[in-house]
């Protein structure tokens, strides 16, 4: 991916998140040199990989296979005490984030707003394939069972509980706009955790066409 494609990203994401009046932590809008000054302080947000992260998944497509996700709070095993973890996304119409499943993370996936969240779920088996055995699962507390490849739709307000080892694939509804989805989950370690069905690449390749607006979490290291 291109900076100038990231840095437009983060500047309609920015503009959505307000619409909705969802807040980011003031450091989300920190210039480079205000990374460097703190960084004595700011350990957390980088070992734990808080921040703005945006991924194409290696398509080169961002608004067909891609995801815009900030972590607003993240533990770190073995190293502190925080258990959970939690994430705001923006998912745009028809735009997929492709089938994966959770080793260790148990995670809601929250619809908060916007437009419909399509899910589709499988078991997985012990080789990492698709199950064909029905997929129980709790929206909002209620079960429900869907059969494999089965697909559930969230609408505003509604959220999904994934248990270690669901595939899922999800993408916003065809006509219902972008939408806003939140995650809440045990400690979150998006660097071993993934098992994507098909190969991809969890994090961009960029191309530096111009600054950073906004550091992403793969940035750290680099320009801190």
């Amino acid at each position: 991916m291109k900076r100038s494609e990231i840095n437009r990203i983060i500047t309609s994401a920015k503009i959505f998140l307000a619409e909705k009046q969802f807040i980011l932590p003031p450091w989300a809008y920190w210039c480079i040199e205000d990374w460097k000054k703190n960084r004595q302080h700011v350990s957390e947000i980088i070992e734990n990989m808080l921040g703005w992260d945006i991924t194409d998944f290696g398509s080169g497509d961002f608004y067909s296979r891609g995801l815009f996700l900030f972590t607003l709070r993240n533990g770190k095993i073995n190293v502190d005490n925080k258990p959970y973890a939690e994430k705001i996304m923006i998912v745009e119409e028809n735009q997929e984030t492709p089938m994966h499943y959770h080793w260790t993370k148990m995670e809601d996936i929250i619809n908060r707003g916007g437009g419909n969240l399509v899910m589709e779920l499988y078991h997985s088996t012990r080789d990492n394939q698709l199950a064909s055995t029905p997929v129980i699962c709790k929206v909002d507390g209620i079960k429900q069972s869907v059969p494999a490849g089965g697909k559930i739709v969230l609408t505003p307000g509604e959220s999904i509980c994934l248990e270690q080892g669901i595939y899922h694939r999800f993408y916003g509804a065809e006509g219902k706009g972008k939408v806003l989805v939140g995650e809440v989950s045990a400690v979150n370690d998006d660097t071993i955790d993934n098992c994507f069905h098909q190969p991809v690449g969890r994090f961009p390749v960029i191309e530096e066409d111009e600054e950073p607006l906004h550091l992403l979490v793969g940035d750290y290291a680099e320009f801190i």
